[in-house]
């Protein structure tokens, strides 16, 4: 999960809904208090740190393979030590829940996205995946298992 502590009822099913009137989401927003430690998904490599008007201070982290691009948007600040390239693996505290970018002030929370890469390898325009049922299925899993 990409939010620490994170519960099923702090995920929002964004992916199709409209930004602006007229662009698709193709993110999960996970709803969570302002500083909430946001994690590694998976292992990889910090491909790179970004700030945007619209997603703020961000986060682009490859998959070990290069195949996947986790998009962590809208964090308060990075975690000490964060930079391109940094080796990160599955839980690590990359960032921190926050409003920056278009959130707006009283909506804290992380923009997550995930992409298949291109053959450019670039970390932007990867052919989006929707995260909701993914983290929803690893939700399941981990209280079965429990």
């Amino acid at each position: 999960m990409p939010v620490k502590g994170m519960r099923l009822a702090d995920l929002t099913d964004t992916f199709s809904s409209r930004r602006d009137g007229t662009r698709q989401h193709e993110a999960t927003d996970i709803l969570a208090a302002r500083g909430t430690p946001v994690v590694a998904v998976e292992d990889g490599t910090i491909k790179q740190l970004f700030l945007s008007k619209a997603g703020g201070i961000t986060i682009y982290q490859f998959d070990p393979s290069e195949r996947y691009c986790y998009y962590y948007a809208h964090l308060d600040h990075y975690a000490a030590g964060m930079q391109n390239g940094t080796k990160v693996k599955k839980g690590d505290v990359i960032g921190y829940v926050g409003t920056t970018g278009n959130a707006g002030p009283n909506n804290p929370h992380l923009h997550f996205e995930i992409t298949i890469v291109r053959a450019n390898k670039q970390y932007w325009g990867g052919v989006p995946i929707d995260p909701y049922p993914i983290l929803r299925s690893a939700f399941e899993r981990a209280r079965r298992l429990n």
